[in-house]
């Protein structure tokens, strides 16, 4: 079965351009105008990518995000705007979107992205480390049999991390393999986020065993914990 896509976008060429891509592509392809429309589809039947524009007619595309994200929908989210501040893209990235392209836009790089994003929701892969159980495929990490709550970064990072144990990794690559390579943001976005996971995943925070700092050039993931 093919995946199910959504496009809210309110400009017509653009977003019938992009239905006929994409079904070429093999994708069902679903689309909205309005951020209301959007809400009703996403709840009907949950696609499992959506590419959401953010100047929308009612409704903008952050109000959508951050509602969708609040009623439990954990489908990638692309989003794809005009807007290229710096700030648009941290609200954006924080409200929940997966990843942030701008118009205009190249359409290889962007079928890439989805492509992507399709492939890390859907495999099954499962990270083990002390009493954490990360199953990237579903999106869900427990500790001690008690599942945790991770904002949709935080869990791109404890991912990305999982995938390179034992690499000392700087936070300019950690930026740009999480966050993109068109984030603008500073690297201590990347202190902040390895921050909030000590806090749900190490025992003690201040001395952590799993998300260790490597001196002068960023951090490194032991799965196995320092003792």
């Amino acid at each position: 079965m093919s995946h199910h896509l959504l496009v809210v976008e309110d400009d017509q060429t653009l977003r019938e351009g992009l239905r006929r891509v994409l079904e070429k592509s093999g994708y069902r392809v679903s689309t909205a105008v309005r951020g209301i429309d959007a809400l009703r589809l996403i709840r009907e039947e949950p696609p499992d990518l959506v590419v959401l524009d953010l100047m929308l007619p009612g409704l903008d595309g952050t109000y959508v995000l951050e509602k969708i994200r609040s009623e439990g929908f954990t489908a990638p989210v692309i989003i794809l705007s005009a807007r290229d501040s710096v700030e648009d893209r941290i609200r954006g990235l924080r409200t929940g979107a997966d990843d942030y392209v701008t118009k205009p836009f190249d359409l290889e790089e962007l079928l890439a992205r989805i492509a992507v994003r399709l492939r890390r929701s859907y495999e099954p892969r499962l990270f083990r480390f002390g009493d954490v159980v990360v199953d990237a495929g579903a999106r869900s990490v427990t500790r001690g049999g008690e599942e945790l709550h991770l904002t949709p970064k935080e869990f791109d990072l404890l991912v990305y991390f999982a995938e390179h144990p034992g690499e000392a990794l700087s936070r300019g690559k950690i930026l740009e393999d999480v966050w993109g390579a068109d984030y603008r943001g500073t690297r201590r976005t990347v202190d902040n986020f390895v921050r909030a996971l000590r806090a749900k995943l190490e025992d003690d925070p201040e001395e952590p065993r799993f998300f260790q700092t490597v001196r002068a050039r960023g951090y490194r993931f032991d799965p196995r914990g320092r003792t």
